[in-house]
């Protein structure tokens, strides 16, 4: 049995391989780095590694023909790709933008190993599965919030989760506007009405949530 990898042991979903999946996954398998900003990978590209990240976002996003853009979901430390893992099950190219949001380490392993260790390793297919299945469940509310959610609503819980505890957010509107899937436009003049009722600051570049558990109302409304 190999020597387990350092990055291993922050993965504990993984520790109960057996020995000829560990042996694989810890030969087979390479630690890459990447500076925030990185492009990891655009609609069309061939999908030829599975991918886990150990620290670090992803951020896996949709543009569409018009240049909207819209946040599909984040890919977090411990966590897969599910946009990768269809393309790999399904032998085909990505269909979105993965980007790193912050500087991102992540062990990449190859398809042929990724598929083999599919086939005979349980605990590596749980482990696939389950992250698959989270990710999926992400984007079926993400669907539910665009199609039936109030964007006032979902604007003041990203507001909310930003700054749980009140204080400046260092995001523009239009990086709001990408992570509800929505116009700049909107979520401006949502952001105004805010500042009217006093649940926000805003100048040039600036701002900041005053009122929390105003926003934590308005959010839980229906």
């Amino acid at each position: 049995m190999s020597t387990a990898p350092d990055w291993l042991h922050s993965l504990p979903a993984l520790a109960s391989l057996d020995a000829e999946a560990f042996d694989l996954l810890a030969k087979a398998a390479t630690k890459v780095d990447v500076k925030a900003g990185t492009v990891l990978f655009r609609p069309g590209d061939a999908c030829s590694s599975f991918l886990i990240v150990l620290t670090g976002s992803v951020r896996v996003q949709l543009l569409s023909e018009a240049g909207r853009e819209i946040v599909l979901y984040r890919v977090g430390t411990g966590s897969t790709c599910v946009l990768t893992t269809s393309c790999l099950i399904g032998n085909e190219g990505y269909g979105a933008e993965g980007i790193a949001e912050t500087a991102v380490s992540a062990v990449a392993l190859p398809k042929d190993s990724f598929d083999r260790l599919i086939t005979c390793s349980t605990a590596f297919r749980d482990f696939v599965f389950h992250s698959f299945g989270a990710r999926l469940t992400d984007l079926m509310k993400l669907v539910s919030e665009v199609a039936f959610g109030r964007i006032d609503c979902r604007l003041a819980e990203a507001l909310v989760s930003h700054t749980p505890q009140g204080g400046p957010i260092a995001l523009t509107h239009q990086a709001l506007a990408v992570e509800l899937g929505t116009a700049r436009e909107v979520i401006s003049r949502h952001l105004k009405d805010f500042q009217r009722r006093g649940l926000v600051d805003l100048g040039r570049g600036h701002l900041e949530v005053r009122n929390v558990s105003g926003l934590r109302d308005l959010a839980a409304s229906p």
